[in-house]
């Protein structure tokens, strides 16, 4: 789908419960994994593609990409050693209407893949939704204790923009402290 591609309700509508392509190779720097896509993505198969929603500026501010990506250039972020997943593969409109028990089993899915493609670091994107999947209530942004397989998990929220907590620059500082954590030098439009 081009750029400017911005689907019509009906076809909003047709992306209930459809699934996009993970953005993933082995031994990524990051795994970025998100709760759900959600209806925009589905019309659109790009990651985080909602008008609104501050992933791809936020990786941009904190250095992750030496550019505003936009979502259809998803597969950009390989070169840079990210990727994208989900912890639930259907989209909805809401991330509310996922079930504790799909959450769970999402998150047994989402640890096998994670031990497949062995990311160095896996940042889970919403601090609530993964305290529900990992059974961890105490759960707090940053490094957790836990691995899954050789990858650390780090907790981040999300970069939803109904996500009030968080304002851009915040969300920047916190990505930031992931990206220097993982040793990658920040990237600037001349890297």
């Amino acid at each position: 789908m081009t750029e400017h591609f911005k689907p019509t309700k009906e076809q909003l509508q047709a992306a209930y419960n459809t699934t996009i392509k993970d953005v993933i190779a082995p031994n990524l720097d990051v795994l970025f994994v998100g709760i759900n896509p959600g209806l925009y993505s589905g019309a659109t198969g790009n990651h985080f593609a909602k008008p609104g929603n501050r992933f791809w500026p936020t990786l941009y501010n904190a250095g992750f990409t030496p550019r505003l990506l936009h979502p259809s250039e998803k597969e950009a972020l390989l070169d840079v050693g990210l990727g994208v997943s989900n912890l639930v593969a259907r989209t909805t409109a809401r991330a509310d209407e996922l079930a504790d028990e799909e959450l769970h089993e999402g998150a047994l899915k989402l640890k096998q893949k994670i031990c497949r493609y062995k990311p160095r670091y896996v940042a889970m994107l919403g601090l609530s939704t993964y305290r529900i999947a990992f059974g961890d209530k105490k759960a707090s942004v940053g490094l957790q204790e836990v691995t899954v397989g050789t990858s650390r998990v780090w907790l981040l929220p999300n970069p939803s923009g109904l996500n009030a907590h968080y304002q851009l620059p915040d969300l920047a500082r916190v990505f930031s402290e992931l990206r220097d954590a993982a040793g990658i030098a920040p990237r600037s439009p001349t890297t």
